[in-house]
């Protein structure tokens, strides 16, 4: 048997040690479930999202806002915290 080391925050590992747990499972064999459906269908066995805000429409929202800024076009407010 081979030794796998990650690194990972303390927080995350404990969370994910919590979630194993509520499954009835180890860390160990969660990994190891991963690693497997990821060798058995060759490639990742979940869906890889990035972070919406890098996205070509946001980014185009942005820019549209860029230019209503520089155009004079805005008003400024308090941030107002949500609850």
């Amino acid at each position: 048997m081979a030794t796998l080391s990650i690194r990972t925050t303390d927080e995350t590992k404990y969370s994910f040690e919590g979630f194993c747990e509520s499954l009835g499972l180890t860390v160990s064999a969660a990994v190891n479930m991963f690693m497997k459906v990821s060798l058995r269908e060759n490639r990742i066995p979940f869906e890889l999202k990035g972070d919406p805000f890098w996205s070509e429409e946001n980014q185009e929202v942005l820019r549209e806002s860029i230019k209503q800024i520089e155009a004079g076009k805005y008003s400024q407010h308090e941030l107002i915290e949500a609850r």
